[in-house]
């Protein structure tokens, strides 16, 4: 009964990077480099917000980060995505700005073809 009682308290478990297939993370990358760019700057070293580099994010952690995608800021710019977003996709973000190591031409839309 215990067990039972302490799994229902449980908070929910986040969602994993793992629920977006090769597509949406592309959609996602392409995203957060035109969308998140636009106000974080395009090599995302800062602008009108504040950096989004591995450096300038360490520290923080995934939930935190996922809920301000999900939810924005209050009295700042940083709009909520939850409307145009799953908390799947918040997460994968999460994740990806977390562990991205260098903004190649892919990401900031400019390669060639």
């Amino acid at each position: 009964m215990l067990l039972l009682a302490a799994l229902l308290a449980a908070p929910a478990a986040p969602a994993f990077a793992g629920e977006i297939g090769p597509a949406q993370a592309a959609r996602l990358k392409h995203l957060v480099a035109q969308d998140c760019g636009a106000c974080h700057g395009m090599t995302r070293k800062g602008g009108l917000g504040t950096p989004l580099t591995r450096a300038a994010l360490e520290g923080q952690d995934r939930e935190g980060l996922a809920a301000i995608i999900l939810d924005g800021v209050p009295q700042t710019a940083m709009p909520p995505w939850r409307p145009l977003m799953s908390e799947a996709e918040a997460y994968w973000i999460a994740d990806y700005l977390l562990g991205a190591e260098e903004i190649g031409a892919e990401e900031m839309g400019t390669e060639e073809k």
